[in-house]
């Protein structure tokens, strides 16, 4: 990049709350960056803006703005076409919740392994009764396939690989290892699962990820493995994972984004005592708005030093 914009004011876009609130990031950007002003805006409202960083993506910000910066990794939403056909740069969040997300991953492993979603349910109603002793199982003797091997994967990797795990991958490129046993083609996504006894989704939803795990991939899984689910919800046949559910190919599964959000009442995925439901919140942390602050002030900087900036994705 050549040529440096002039930010004078960027706008925080009032998504809501999650995953952090747009008033906490604007007083930790106003608070660390000195030369710009930050303000939260609603998307109809950016004339005096320059820059909008924003949840999701809106049809008002390709003629509003010289950037926009999406505060997710996934930005499937988002039209690049016509962001590029009006010259404006877009960035997202790669990164910073790798660490976060691959933590709520292994919360879900070990809930599912120890049955603590199931001592929960037992809590609400004052029931002690222990598990049958078969049911739950040592992680160091178990192992793990991480489909997708970015930022999101690799930290799940190399937190299962620490809890002992045997680990493998899948992804659609040639990449370091991880101290993985080995990394899988994804067009050999059905053998690399087959062995494994927890299967986790990291994948970013593609045109070519939409569905990939499907009732293929379920007959192929052991009927004693479980799916984890911290990508994208649509990257799962829901379907598929119902029947296989019901038909005992697989022993269950831990769901933390789903392909409707919210997850509607008359899911049947909500009755399931062998399905834990997450309300898509794998990334967010207390520290999450100070992780988004540090990279939009980065990037701030180096676009108004006519630099490339981070993550950057058109």
């Amino acid at each position: 990049m050549s040529n440096p914009l002039d930010l004078d004011r960027i706008a925080i876009h009032d998504w809501g709350t999650h995953p952090c609130y747009p008033s906490d990031l604007r007083d930790r950007l106003a608070a660390a960056d000195d030369d710009r002003a930050y303000v939260v805006r609603d998307a109809a409202d950016l004339d005096d803006c320059d820059a909008v960083v924003t949840l999701y993506h809106h049809d008002a910000f390709p003629d509003a703005v010289e950037w926009v910066h999406c505060v997710r990794s996934g930005y499937d939403d988002f039209p690049l076409d016509a962001y590029e056909d009006a010259g404006v740069l877009v960035t997202n969040s790669t990164g910073v919740a790798g660490d976060l997300v691959g933590e709520s991953a292994i919360a879900l492993v070990l809930s599912l392994a120890k049955g603590l979603h199931l001592y929960r349910d037992q809590q609400a109603e004052r029931e002690w009764s222990r598990l049958p002793v078969e049911r739950p199982f040592e992680l160091g003797r178990s192992s793990a396939c991480v489909v997708g091997l970015g930022q999101l994967g690799g930290g799940v990797a190399s937190r299962v690989n620490a809890l002992g795990m045997s680990v493998t991958g899948v992804d659609v490129r040639p990449v370091s290892q991880l101290g993985l046993e080995a990394v899988h083609d994804v067009v050999q996504l059905e053998r690399a699962v087959a062995e494994s006894r927890f299967v986790v989704l990291t994948t970013p939803l593609t045109p070519d990820t939409r569905g990939l795990v499907d009732a293929d991939v379920f007959a192929a899984m052991r009927d004693d493995a479980y799916l984890v689910n911290v990508s994208r919800g649509a990257v799962v046949d829901q379907d598929a994972l119902l029947a296989a559910l019901d038909a005992g190919e697989i022993a269950g599964a831990a769901l933390d984004v789903f392909d409707e959000e919210p997850l509607p009442a008359s899911s049947p995925l909500w009755d399931r005592d062998d399905v834990v439901v997450t309300p898509h919140a794998a990334a967010q942390s207390d520290n999450h708005g100070e992780k988004l602050a540090r990279l939009v002030e980065t990037n701030a900087a180096r676009l108004t030093a006519g630099r490339d900036p981070w993550n950057r994705v058109v």
